[in-house]
């Protein structure tokens, strides 16, 4: 595991730490292989039923680290190939945290901003302390998004305002933003990692295949038609019958107790 991300195991979930203080958690190379390595924990382990995104210090993530943004350019020539190869490296591991079978939810505290604005929008949920604040921020360097932000941020906060976010470089509040899609909920500073902990454990009681199942079917049904996503429910909706899980839900239901799944 990198140093630049901590690994904590809290009850169901696997806690990925961004831990780069010193640099505000700048988005790094080192940073993403641990993420990355985090990921590759959370997928190896049955038991664990969340990843949760978090981060050390006063800042959630202030975006890529611009001095090693600045180091690429040293050498003009290579410099175009050398954001290149980053940028694709970054939105590997991204997209891939995006589509992640185990639920994923960030919990926000601090300001998140840049590419941590395009790290929150890979999270299935997020849970934002009130002093939390989210901002694009690109424009304020003279620089675009290249984290998924001009594609993820309109469909999380509507277009509109993902411009406004853009065009401006502001960092709003996390309240004037709990009307969208980006803060599923808004908590008291003190209480970001209970609340957390809380979702946790509710996610942990259900079936862990039904959740991968869900995820997949909704996200899928953004980028199909209507009828296409209803189509493709019904098909898994009936694949899912084959499984312990569905049986043990009835089963559980019938005996007025508890289920017990087993993710299969």
């Amino acid at each position: 595991m990198s140093d630049d991300v901590l690994v904590e195991r809290r009850g169901a979930a696997l806690w990925l730490r961004l831990n780069r203080p010193e640099r505000l958690n700048g988005l790094s190379p080192a940073l993403v292989d641990g993420l990355d390595a985090g990921l590759d924990a959370a997928e190896a382990d049955d038991d664990v039923r969340a990843v949760v995104v978090a981060a050390q210090g006063r800042m959630f993530c202030a975006g890529a680290d611009l001095k090693y943004i600045q180091s690429l350019f040293s050498d003009p020539e290579d410099a175009a190939e050398s954001q290149q190869g980053f940028l694709r490296r970054l939105g590997r591991t991204f997209d891939r945290l995006e589509a992640f079978e185990k639920p994923v939810i960030a919990a926000v505290h601090g300001y998140a901003l840049a590419g941590g604005l395009e790290l929150v929008l890979c999270a299935d949920l997020v849970i934002a302390s009130r002093s939390a604040g989210f901002g694009d921020a690109h424009a304020n360097f003279g620089l675009i998004p290249g984290g998924g932000g001009t594609v993820r941020l309109p469909r999380r906060v509507g277009q509109s305002r993902a411009k406004y976010l853009m065009y401006t470089g502001e960092t709003l509040p996390a309240a004037e933003l709990a009307d969208t899609d980006l803060v599923t909920r808004l908590v008291d500073d003190d209480q970001l990692v209970a609340e957390v902990d809380r979702i946790v454990a509710s996610i942990a009681a259900k079936s862990p295949l039904g959740l991968t199942r869900m995820k997949q079917l909704s996200d899928d049904a953004l980028a199909a038609p209507v009828p296409v996503g209803l189509r493709r429910e019904i098909e898994v909706s009936v694949l899912h019958v084959h499984s312990h899980d569905f049986r043990e839900g009835l089963d559980a239901f019938n005996a007025k107790r508890r289920p017990e799944f087993t993710g299969r």
